[in-house]
């Protein structure tokens, strides 16, 4: 990806370090800093991070529920994890690809 710096630089616009940009709710989207450090992050309809990505060549996403919990998450370093939570957000069941398993899955409660 670009850095917006040099975008910047090329149209001839001002600017100084470190670069951040916020959407309308306040959520910071990206942010660079002068040693060439850059980031963004993308937000659901409610704020929660759905998605980081870094100039470390890191990225992760996450999938949510309707309210917000993660139920899913993974990322550049080829790791990921379930959540399944009752109805009160409680977690009721993780697994990760590092062979974790905690809870029991719904699947496992249906006869």
């Amino acid at each position: 990806m670009k850095k917006l710096s040099e975008t910047y630089k090329e149209l001839g616009i001002a600017f100084s370090f470190p670069i951040r940009i916020k959407d309308a709710n306040g959520n910071e989207t990206y942010r660079e800093n002068s040693d060439g450090f850059w980031c963004r992050c993308e937000y659901d309809a409610s704020g929660n991070a759905t998605y980081y990505e870094s100039s470390n060549d890191f990225w992760c996403r996450y999938e949510r529920d309707a309210d917000g919990y993660a139920t899913y998450y993974e990322d550049s370093n080829d790791f990921w994890c379930r959540y399944e939570r009752d109805a009160n957000g409680y977690e009721t069941y993780y697994e990760s690809s590092n062979g974790t398993k905690q809870g029991t899955p719904r699947s496992a409660n249906k006869t």
